[in-house]
């Protein structure tokens, strides 16, 4: 069965959009078959792999009222292996058109349950809020993975989606289940980011993947030539962070783990 997975985090700049590309990525290195859903109107996930959203006649926004037409707006990226359902600025109009619909919260996962067929893997960006489109891509998926970066308000912020998400599993979608933590922007040398890591360790001791993301300049660069790290710099310190952290996916069985 096809995993879902949502990566959310409410605070803006902590690597979300950096860990759905690049995990994406290596997944699909993995020679796993993947879908990037890019649910943020920011559109970064499309344009971090060299899709301009805005010339194409199809995106999510398109799709969104007519779910029939996902597997038209699909993008094949220039990785192997790796589709994205790109977005678009106007999705940000989508959370006031959804305020008086019937089921607001499911429908983002009727227009992704039937793509679920064809990938081993689909992961959703989401948008730096816990607005509806976050709502939706936590209804849609079946785990959640929460990039958490390295600084003295990041937990704070934790426990904010923590809260969300165990009000939506009790009465929204009760498949979802925590897939992990992973700490990224990680400086060896920063005492805080050790202190910030122990914290997290504390609070979530059977969460917290093993891998640490680095800061990397490679890992900034790489957007900007519509690359992922492993297709701009596969020998950098961010390529193998996160090709660490696609073998730690994979090798986590949601089924056993309680959010």
């Amino acid at each position: 069965m096809s995993r879902t997975i949502v990566i959310a985090n409410q605070k803006g700049g902590v690597g979300k959009t950096t860990t759905t590309v690049n995990l994406g990525s290596c997944l699909a290195v993995m020679e796993k078959k993947v879908l990037l859903v890019d649910s943020d109107p920011q559109a970064n996930a499309s344009s971090g792999l060299g899709v301009d959203a805005e010339e194409l006649e199809k995106n999510l926004y398109t799709c969104f009222f007519n779910p029939e037409e996902a597997h038209e707006a699909v993008v094949h990226t220039s990785t192997p292996n790796l589709d994205i359902l790109p977005s678009s600025t106007h999705l940000v109009g989508a959370e006031l058109e959804l305020v008086d619909k019937m089921a607001r919260e499911y429908y983002l996962r009727d227009l992704v349950r039937p793509l679920e067929s064809i990938y081993d893997y689909i992961l959703i960006d989401c948008p730096p809020s816990l607005g509806l489109l976050t709502l939706n891509a936590l209804c849609a998926a079946r785990e959640l993975l929460i990039p958490l970066q390295c600084e003295y308000y990041a937990l704070e912020g934790i426990v904010k989606l923590l809260q969300t998400y165990e009000q939506v599993k009790q009465r929204l979608n009760p498949s979802l289940k925590l897939l992990g933590v992973v700490l990224t922007m990680y400086d060896i040398r920063n005492r805080l980011s050790r202190q910030v890591k122990n914290e997290v360790r504390r609070c979530f001791p059977d969460h917290l993947f093993e891998t640490v993301v680095p800061r990397n300049v490679r890992l900034s660069e790489a957007p900007s030539f519509g690359k992922s790290i492993v297709s701009y710099d596969v020998k950098s310190k961010g390529a193998e962070a996160y090709l660490a952290l696609a073998k730690e996916v994979v090798l986590r069985n949601p089924k056993r783990r309680e959010g």
